[in-house]
């Protein structure tokens, strides 16, 4: 079973919650990256780049090594596997859900179309 409560999946929501940091994520994913490469689609400064990477630490999605005076930014894949997990086990529900949703709609849509098929349809004996 899936731990719904933990604090970990709770930061990791609230850094996934940002638009910022999942653009950050996205071109982690893609390799490391330093803080000014991170920073650099946003127009945003070094401070407020580094804001939005010590969220992402704090969940554990990224790891920061210092070599030197730059600070490189790798991905940590683990906790989004968590929140994926935590996610799955709600989409069996939803699925089920939108399923007899769609049912319903199907079914009411042919309801709607052969009743009105039935009132343009002329009636035997009204051909005057």
């Amino acid at each position: 079973m899936v731990e719904l409560q933990t604090p970990q999946l709770d930061s990791v929501f609230h850094a996934l919650g940002d638009a910022t940091r999942r653009q950050m994520l996205r071109d982690l994913a893609e390799g490391e990256r330093t803080v000014g490469q991170l920073a650099e689609p946003f127009s945003m400064s070094l401070a407020a780049a580094s804001k939005h990477i010590k969220a992402l630490e704090n969940a554990g999605l990224i790891r920061r090594e210092v070599r030197g005076r730059t600070h490189l930014c790798h991905l940590e894949p683990g906790p989004l596997s968590s929140a994926h997990q935590w996610l799955t086990y709600y989409e069996r529900y939803w699925s089920d859900r939108l399923d007899r949703l769609e049912q319903l709609l199907r079914e009411e849509d042919a309801q709607k179309s052969r009743s009105s098929k039935s009132r343009s349809s002329p009636s035997k004996g009204d051909d005057r």
